[in-house]
């Protein structure tokens, strides 16, 4: 594999309609919102559906959802354990770990856990060359709650009516923006390479395939374009910071409410010699 030779910034916009994104479990679980009312989706979840879509590409993974998982092991440290043997320093743990796991080489990975007979643990911190920030809605966010019913009881119960309430929270409809970077130094350490640059870009592409539940519906949530810069040296032409404000998004003229991504006008501000590689969701 060729290695990565220079830094990479991306953005992605996404639309939500009708869906529940993220949701909070110290809220209810309702779609996660910032203080001034935006919509959010911790870097966490992303990263997870990242993962996932690794997987559905054939890639191995180390952190694995309990519903995909793909192999015997039902924690990471038995699949850590299971792997990674006769090593001999701390510094080669994390190079077999980075070998063997596109998620430990892309995001990096904490590796702490003990031996059975704990006579031996492992203590070995992998930094990773892709960072990812939470997603934040372009707007305001308007939430919706949805009281259902059950036509049936899980459990035999005597005068016990079958329609147990609950809830459900959606956001209306949200564009969010993720925004991410590849450190190019971080890279050469974990050994990632240009081409799982390559499939990072799939995976963003194709964010939510195989992701739909109850809460996302399929076709609730939407890759509606990815923006990737790749700069021409290691360290980067611009900041990321400047790169990411590139990315221009307003509500057009006389739009209050947005209902769906054609509302909003979106404009990439030029930067001398950086142009981005703009790429439709699916």
């Amino acid at each position: 594999m060729s290695s990565l030779q220079n830094k990479i910034d991306f953005v992605v916009l996404v639309k939500v309609a009708n869906a529940n994104p993220n949701g909070d479990p110290l809220n209810g679980n309702r779609p996660r919102t910032t203080y001034t009312g935006h919509g959010e989706i911790s870097d966490v979840c992303v990263k997870r559906k990242i993962r996932n879509r690794f997987q559905d590409m054939g890639e191995e993974v180390f952190v694995q959802s309990q519903e995909r998982c793909t192999d015997e092991y039902t924690s990471l440290s038995e699949r850590a354990s299971g792997n990674i043997k006769n090593y001999k320093s701390g510094d080669e743990y994390a190079q077999l770990a980075c070998e063997k796991w596109i998620d430990v080489r892309t995001f990096g990975q904490v590796f702490a856990f003990k031996s059975k007979d704990k006579k031996e643990s492992v203590s070995v911190g992998v930094r990773g060359p892709v960072s990812i920030h939470q997603a934040v809605s372009c707007s305001p966010v308007d939430i919706n709650s949805m009281q259902i019913t059950k036509s049936v009881n899980s459990e035999p119960a005597e005068g016990k009516s079958s329609d147990t309430m609950g809830t459900k929270h959606f956001v209306e409809f949200g564009l969010y923006k993720i925004k991410g970077s590849i450190n190019v130094q971080m890279a050469e350490k974990t050994g990632f390479s240009r081409e799982d640059a390559e499939k990072l870009k799939e995976a963003l592409r194709t964010l939510f395939v195989n992701d739909a539940s109850s809460a996302r519906p399929d076709g609730s949530m939407e890759v509606v374009r990815v923006y990737w810069w790749e700069h021409s040296n290691k360290i980067g032409q611009y900041s990321a910071a400047k790169v990411h404000d590139s990315i221009k998004i307003s509500l057009k003229d006389g739009i209050l409410i947005p209902a769906s991504a054609e509302d909003y006008e979106i404009t990439v501000l030029p930067l001398e010699g950086l142009n981005p590689e703009v790429i439709m969701g699916m």
